[in-house]
């Protein structure tokens, strides 16, 4: 897989530059350093800087070259490697660094899939499918993460960009779409990529968290239960590692194996019901 934004993975996870200044109100000021500078060209008061997730919340107060204030408003402990999310600014970064460019020269004699990050413009569709051309495979399929504002904003262009392509799908990844739609919105934002995607006829990646705690703890909540049952409308589902991960396969399996029964993506399939079966033979 290759990451598109590499400098900004690098942001999230703090690597040194210029500080960024978060102002708690029950603890000094603390220090964490981005090294991008086109976060501080960008940003501007009033917005917001979600950290770990959301886990950790705040708005911009002052912006100055070299470093950003931040007010928290949720605040919470933050940890090495998390990331951070700018859900208000238009950050208007490099697509593909040299790192990117090793790693496609790399992978295009033996890949069959890149995953493009952090996607936002038909451009940057164009930029890989270029970089992907003079390597000598034109051919790979590539996967869009719709994974902030901006791209699923502009998902209709993108996926008319798209089906040029020889082959190519859409990933849902819902962590970081969430944090920067807002969790309220999640859900009827996943909603109108799915209705896109199948009108474009671009196949779904369903991910995030999938049957998690089923996966890392042996048994699922009910709300996984009914999120798994929802993905039956992708082509597609992703689950993250854990030491139950067969078991977890194997519930996936049998929850989307019995919502096709029911459902041909939003169509039902108006099938005899077992539970009134002894009814009806009666």
């Amino acid at each position: 897989m290759i990451d598109g934004a590499s400098r900004w993975a690098a942001a999230a996870r703090f690597i040194r530059s210029s500080p960024l200044v978060r102002r708690s109100i029950t603890r000094p000021l603390l220090r964490r350093n981005l090294n991008i500078a086109e976060v501080f060209r960008s940003v501007e008061v009033g917005h917001r800087v979600l950290l770990d997730d959301g886990e950790i919340a705040g708005v911009v107060e002052e912006v100055h070259p070299d470093r950003v204030v931040v007010a928290i408003r949720r605040s919470g402990r933050l940890k090495a490697g998390k990331g951070i999310n700018l859900p208000d600014t238009d950050l208007d970064l490099e697509l593909f660094d040299e790192d990117d460019l090793i790693a496609l020269d790399t992978i295009a004699p033996l890949a069959d899939l890149v995953s493009l990050s952090f996607v936002s413009h038909p451009a940057d569709i164009d930029r890989l499918a270029a970089e992907l051309a003079e390597r000598g495979r034109p051919d790979i399929g590539v996967i869009l993460k719709i994974e902030h504002r901006t791209a699923f904003e502009n998902l209709p262009a993108l996926l008319l960009r798209a089906l040029a392509l020889p082959s190519a799908a859409v990933m849902v990844a819902r962590g970081d779409l969430a944090v920067e739609v807002g969790w309220e919105r999640l859900a009827e934002v996943q909603e109108e990529i799915l209705l896109l995607c199948e009108a474009a006829h671009v196949p779904v990646i369903w991910a995030t968290q999938v049957l998690e705690s089923l996966a890392k703890e042996g048994a699922p909540t009910r709300a996984e239960i009914t999120d798994a049952a929802a993905a039956s409308r992708s082509e597609c589902v992703m689950l993250n590692k854990g030491p139950h991960i067969p078991d977890t396969i194997e519930a996936l399996a049998d929850i989307i194996g019995r919502m096709h029964t029911h459902l041909d993506k939003r169509t039902p399939t108006l099938r005899r019901l077992s539970v009134v079966g002894d009814l009806a033979d009666a």
